[in-house]
């Protein structure tokens, strides 16, 4: 057997079978990679391990996730989430599967906020989860529009698993985020139409209010102005980076001053708000960079042993329509979406498959933004689906597992339309992006 080939069998099959056993992937990682760096290239090679470290740690680009992190998390601490979903929730009060749509409508917002699919995924599951359980709402669907809807937080900018993605492939983050937007804007409606017909088909699985209970238009105009901070927050982030006003790094400084700034605008400031949210940021952030040092270490490993040059060449000379290659690299991605956490994934995977995208012809920003897609449909799979144990922690006793799957499978087929529909119309992708930043 090729020496190359059989590297690549024992340090990528070690890896799942640590990973299985429930190991933590930072331990996982680590672990496995020191073992192998001293069985393969010998105990003089461990210096690489704590150079490349450093050398992911000096990117520029991810001082640019604590603060998109700490934008978030002032956003949800303050309540100024609460105050958003009673926003949403007054304008679509009146349609059966209201609360459902303004679910994913909030969800869309917040992920704008935050950029992480965790922050997403529990500050929605403690404000919308209860207020839909409490009118009657399916269950299942009630735990579908929350998983994907939080799952829009790695599509819709500004996100931080782009950041990473583009840190490691010097595509351009502002491309990156415009090309995000679309899909996760279709997503979105993909989700609001299911709502609307299963409700419209089967008025027991989403009641609409009392009559009584409804929000006249003077109310919802009222309503606006909860969600005016927050969008404007967001569209001055985006707007500076699209202007080329200011660098992505220093956009999310933007981003967090601009939440502090709204909080104390909007009257909800307090420091123990902010205590709360710095450690809440501070305890994502480290998690994440240790995952990344951690991957950034099996990475070493594997290209210190010349493993990865070979398994790039096999596959960009595989026999096979180069598109055939892509859909391999997505399966892929799926299968290991389901037990390793977004920052490990992107480590891992992006110097291994995006030399190969390059060299077969195609753009690596699509394929970035099929990757963040990608992620998003692996988190919500079954039976490890990350997102799927997030929401385990928030959900009512009486609710077990399998009502997180049976609830997230309509959203999981919706998500795989969208990712076919974007690799068959790479302009899904490309188009905003080429429009807006030449």
């Amino acid at each position: 057997m090729n020496p190359e080939l059989f590297i690549s069998i024992v340090m990528f099959g070690s890896l799942l079978i640590v990973l299985f056993t429930g190991i933590p992937v930072i331990f996982g990682l680590g672990g496995i990679s020191i073992l192998w760096v001293i069985v393969f290239a010998g105990p003089q090679f461990l210096y690489s391990i704590p150079l490349q470290l450093i050398s992911t740690t000096n990117s520029e680009l991810l001082l640019a996730i604590p603060m998109f992190i700490l934008m978030g998390n002032v956003l949800a601490y303050s309540g100024i989430g609460d105050e958003l979903f009673g926003s949403i929730h007054v304008w679509f009060s009146r349609l059966r599967g209201g609360l459902a749509i303004g679910t994913v409508i909030m969800s869309a917002i917040f992920a704008a906020c935050s950029g992480l699919i965790s922050v997403a995924i529990l500050t929605m599951g403690i404000i919308a989860l209860p207020s839909m359980l409490s009118r009657n709402y399916n269950k299942h669907i009630a735990l579908g529009t929350l998983g994907a809807g939080g799952a829009l937080g790695t599509l819709i900018p500004p996100s931080v698993p782009m950041i990473l993605y583009a840190s490691l492939t010097q595509v351009s983050v502002g491309k990156l985020f415009f090309g995000g937007m679309v899909p996760g804007i279709m997503l979105a409606g993909f989700y609001i139409l299911y709502i609307g017909i299963r409700s419209a088909l089967n008025p027991n699985l989403c009641p609409s209010i009392a009559k009584e209970q409804r929000s006249s238009w003077l109310d919802k105009f009222k309503a606006l102005k909860s969600l005016s901070a927050p969008l404007i927050l967001v569209l001055l982030v985006l707007g500076a980076i699209w202007t080329g006003v200011v660098t992505p790094t220093e956009a999310g400084s933007v981003g967090a001053f601009g939440a502090i700034l709204t909080t104390i605008i909007k009257r909800r400031f307090n420091l123990s708000m902010l205590k709360q949210a710095i450690w809440r940021s501070t305890m994502l952030t480290s998690f994440g960079i240790f995952i990344l040092l951690s991957a950034g270490a099996f990475n070493t490993v594997y290209m210190t042993t010349g493993a990865s040059q070979f398994l790039q060449r096999v596959m960009s000379e595989l026999p096979v329509h180069p598109q055939i290659v892509i859909i391999m690299f997505v399966a892929i991605i799926l299968v290991c979406g389901m037990i390793m956490d977004e920052w490990a994934m992107i480590m891992l995977l992006t110097p291994l498959f995006v030399p190969t995208v390059i060299t077969l012809g195609y753009d690596p920003l699509w394929f970035g933004v099929l990757f963040i897609i990608n992620i998003q449909i692996a988190y919500l799979t079954p039976p490890y689906g990350f997102a799927l144990f997030l929401m385990k922690s928030i959900i009512p006793k009486d609710m077990v597992m399998t009502d997180i799957y049976r609830g997230m499978i309509p959203f999981i087929i919706l998500q795989l339309l969208g990712l076919i529909l974007c690799f068959i119309f790479p302009k899904i992708i490309l188009w905003l992006p080429n429009l807006l930043i030449k």
